[in-house]
């Protein structure tokens, strides 16, 4: 589950409705300040049972690199919930979802990042287009692998789906519940919100995805677009050395954060987004 230690929103950075041609998204909108010169602009999209807050600590960072970020509530998460179908949430549609979020940023290309399910959901994207430049400058998948996850978090997955029918989200929720004091009581009661905001209909269709997702590594080295690839260590849910031989296989930058566990957004943002912001600056010199 994603992780969350603040719900810090800085003070620059706008939550809005972005209205697009598949409905409306709730998001954090957050441009460079005057004094900084624009270097370019970046969608972020958050994993399973995570939402636009996971990326709040990057976002000044990142700002203050020249960035443009926007970090969204995908389709039936948190505040984008609602009731949809089954086929709403199909990977093809929820890629085409962040197509039509890129188109209505209206900002492009864009670097986009995906955590987690997040990065599941930006490959298919960029596969589905063919990587193509006026959508994408660049793609970052942040703590995921290959295919599907870990034996540990196949048995958790298949444990929810187990019980997702039978159950409401408010009786599945004290299993999920983490009992951990450096979380604050503001942050735990908003993860409990977020959880019962969520349609039980994505959650099935996204842990059904974690647990069947196949191995497109060679479909996306074909694809001509600068990418990078972050570990956060340790993580459980991806064995890092499947990482590792992903970003080697795909040439991607590898971004190793030790200590920044599953979400690095959260536990090493500042470092994260320092070497965010030197990867893209890279590639912004070499395209001009």
């Amino acid at each position: 589950m994603s992780q969350l230690l603040t719900l810090a929103v800085p003070s620059s950075a706008r939550a809005r409705s972005l209205v697009t041609s598949r409905g409306t998204f709730a998001a954090f909108d957050m441009a460079p300040g005057d004094s900084v010169s624009y270097r370019g602009t970046v969608v972020m999209v958050p994993g399973f049972m995570g939402s636009k807050e996971d990326f709040l600590p990057m976002l000044p960072p990142l700002s203050r690199a020249g960035y443009r970020v926007v970090t969204i509530d995908g389709r039936g998460q948190h505040e984008t919930g609602g009731s949809h179908p089954p086929g709403a949430y199909a990977r093809e549609a929820l890629a085409r979802d962040l197509v039509a979020v890129v188109e209505a940023v209206d900002d492009g290309p864009v670097h986009l990042v995906g955590h987690s399910y997040g990065a599941l959901l930006a490959r298919v994207a960029v596969l589905q287009t063919e990587g193509d430049p006026v959508l994408w400058r660049s793609l970052t998948l942040m703590n995921f692998g290959p295919a599907e996850v870990s034996t540990q978090q196949r048995e958790r997955l298949s444990l929810l789906l187990s019980v997702i029918d039978s159950m409401t989200l408010e009786g599945i929720w004290p299993f999920l519940d983490v009992q951990d004091d450096a979380i604050a009581d503001d942050v735990r009661s908003f993860m409990r919100a977020r959880w019962l905001a969520n349609d039980p209909t994505h959650i099935k269709a996204a842990a059904e995805q974690l647990l069947t997702e196949p191995d497109r590594t060679a479909e996306l080295t074909a694809i001509q677009l600068p990418k990078a690839v972050i570990s956060g260590s340790p993580d459980l849910t991806w064995a890092p050395e499947g990482v590792t031989k992903m970003a080697d296989a795909l040439s991607a930058q590898l971004i190793t954060m030790p200590g920044g566990g599953h979400s690095p957004n959260v536990h090493r943002p500042e470092e994260s987004a320092a070497e965010l912001a030197n990867f893209w600056d890279a590639i912004t010199t070499t395209h001009h």
